[in-house]
């Protein structure tokens, strides 16, 4: 599986399974994913999902010579939690060949929602620089 790097392996991120049709990745849960109350922050529920997601876009996206961007993510916070392994995992809703839709469901170690979200991407030639990347 992909190694994660920048802020998914500071968090913890690891990809347990990864495909054009599903991306499952987990986190152990640890003090720096705690908000000031010890619940998880919201923003690693949203980065646990736009990282499963972008790893599957970009799947669906490099096999055509593509590379994608995310550019919209909304993610909806189920249930509190504040240890333990969250899985994240995505599919996709929309594999075009302009964009993709993505959604993610993060579970908690007894299986129960704790987030869900979608994403979405713009895909583009890989040798375009106009996106910054």
């Amino acid at each position: 599986m992909p190694r994660m790097t920048g802020w998914a392996a500071a968090m913890g991120i690891v990809i347990v399974a990864a495909g054009v049709d599903e991306v499952v990745a987990e986190l152990e849960v640890g003090e720096v994913h705690r908000q000031a109350f010890g619940v998880v922050h919201g923003g690693v529920y949203c980065g646990l999902i736009e990282t499963a997601t972008s790893m599957g876009a970009w799947l669906v996206a490099n096999a055509r010579g593509q590379s994608v961007m995310g550019v919209d993510n909304a993610t909806s916070f189920i249930k509190a939690t504040s240890s333990g392994v969250l899985r994240g995992t995505a599919a996709p809703l929309a594999k075009g060949r302009r964009s993709q839709l993505w959604e993610a469901t993060v579970r908690d170690g007894l299986g129960k929602v704790v987030a869900v979200g979608r994403v979405r991407f713009i895909c583009f030639a890989a040798s375009d620089t106009r996106s910054g990347c």
